[in-house]
């Protein structure tokens, strides 16, 4: 195998002998040199004496950090491509690991052929080129409110990628089912960026009136409209220096979208009443749960600002995809509920993280958190059991159970409907309960509920007076 440069030799930097000897004899099959250190002192020492392409380097070694070093091998000439290795493959490592210069990271107990694989690439791409694309670095991770977890392999890849884009000013749309946390990464991109000591400005696309949408994105003038007794500024001037989430943004109106655009294209926006231009250099992020392309093919979202929002693109996977996390994930809601009531952190007893790992989650990270809060103001002890968590995860039926009952209701209707309107009178009987269901679900807000059955809100409170269902509000609130 041709080697990347003239040491082509590969260091090994673990406290574990067995991690050692096992990476040691998988390069050896590879046609490639190997050393090995045990320490940060060691690894100093092989570094001073002889250059190296590829580092496997441990975060957690006995006499100071893996990271630490990190960075001391990313400004060595010439650089060598470091993988960081660790059991505890947190959102802020991944993030500091890839900001700091990394150039993958891998977790405890890794798959050996994986590994093989990615210093492979590691040799292609550096037979291909002098040096590695510089990742940008320097600033390193703050957590302000909320922490990720995750250790799957879904997670780990979203934490790479906002460590490598975290200080770009690039545009990152973040998709995703809803309760996926597409909030949490907007929050980790601009808390790992240079941009950490200036706002976070958050603005739900779908909450605010498509007529109040503008004024609050870009501000007003006094006068120009009915009750604008002063001037005020919009969130895209508050977040000035710092990064704007535009979230939901799929439900923007399509004519406010040219104005967006107009602010991506030049950084200038007009507030409503006002012919001056005002500048601000926000980071723009957006999220949807939406498939936007799907929208744009359907005429309901611009092409062209979806390709400027689209420039980094993250998808978060749903919770049914990575139930390896579930029981890191009920580990941080205990510990976070705790120090909200300020008391001890409970714990789970025996079978409960088995039972919730069966569940299918369509709320996906949010009704995990939401049942565990649940369970915690519930159970009576210190440790949280099955009959705890029964009655809410009883909500969400088996497939099979579901298919029966839903039969069963559809056969009783089939029973008494009228000769020869069978079919009319099921789907209107499943549609009123439907609308029924969802307005009761948004607390009778006619516009939660219309974006929560992907209607427009026209349409639902036509549906509403034909069946005859009490109008419960105007939908402004």
């Amino acid at each position: 195998m041709e080697q990347p440069d003239q040491a082509g030799a590969v260091l090994i930097v673990d406290d574990e002998r067995s991690i050692r000897i096992v990476l040691s004899r998988a390069m050896e099959r590879m046609g490639l040199a190997c050393d090995t250190a045990c320490c940060v002192e060691e690894a100093k020492e092989r570094i001073n004496e002889k250059s190296y392409f590829c580092v496997f380097l441990d975060i957690l070694l006995p006499d100071g950090s893996g990271l630490d070093l990190l960075e001391s091998l990313v400004k060595s000439s010439p650089k060598p491509s470091v993988i960081i290795m660790t059991a505890e493959a947190t959102m802020k490592n991944t993030i500091a690991a890839m900001q700091k210069g990394a150039y993958d990271f891998i977790t405890k107990p890794f798959d050996i052929e994986v590994v093989a694989l990615t210093v492979k690439r590691i040799i292609e791409y550096r037979a291909m080129s002098s040096e590695l694309a510089r990742l940008k670095s320097g600033a390193t991770m703050r957590v302000v409110g909320d922490e990720m977890v995750g250790r799957s392999a879904p997670m780990q890849e979203v934490f790479k990628l906002i460590g490598r884009s975290a200080n770009s000013d690039a545009n990152i749309l973040i998709t995703g089912p809803t309760g996926t946390g597409k909030e949490l990464v907007a929050k980790a991109l601009h808390n790992s960026s240079n941009r950490s000591s200036k706002p976070f400005v958050t603005v739900n696309c779908a909450a605010i009136p498509g007529e109040l949408l503008e004024p609050e994105l870009f501000g007003y003038c006094k006068g120009s409209f009915t009750g604008a007794e002063q001037d005020r500024e919009g969130k895209f001037l508050s977040a000035d220096g710092g990064t704007i989430l535009l979230d939901e943004i799929g439900d923007m109106p399509k004519k406010l979208q040219a104005k967006i655009l107009r602010v991506l294209q030049d950084g200038q926006f007009y507030p409503v009443g006002s012919s001056e231009p005002i500048r601000s250099n926000a980071r723009v992020i957006a999220s949807t749960n939406r498939n936007l392309a799907d929208d744009v093919a359907r005429g309901l979202f611009r092409e062209d600002l979806y390709h400027r929002l689209d420039v980094i693109h993250m998808k978060l996977p749903p919770l049914s995809e990575r139930k390896a996390d579930i029981p890191l994930l009920v580990d941080s809601f205990l510990e976070k509920i705790a120090r909200t009531l300020g008391e001890p952190a409970k714990t789970v007893g025996p079978g409960v993280a088995a039972r919730l790992m069966e569940l299918d989650w369509p709320g996906n990270v949010r009704q995990l958190e939401n049942l565990i809060r649940r369970a915690v103001i519930i159970s009576p002890g210190s440790t949280i059991v099955l009959e705890d968590i029964l009655p809410a995860t009883a909500i969400k039926p088996r497939e099979g159970d579901l298919s029966k009952k839903l039969e069963q209701v559809i056969g009783e209707i089939c029973a008494t409907a009228p000769e020869g309107k069978t079919h009319e009178t099921v789907i209107k009987q499943v549609e009123k309960t439907l609308i029924k269901t969802a307005l009761v679900k948004s607390g009778g807000v006619q516009t939660r509920a219309a974006r929560e059955l992907g209607l427009n809100r026209n349409t639902l409170a036509r549906k509403i007076m034909e069946f005859g269902l009490e109008r419960t509000d105007s939908g402004d609130t």
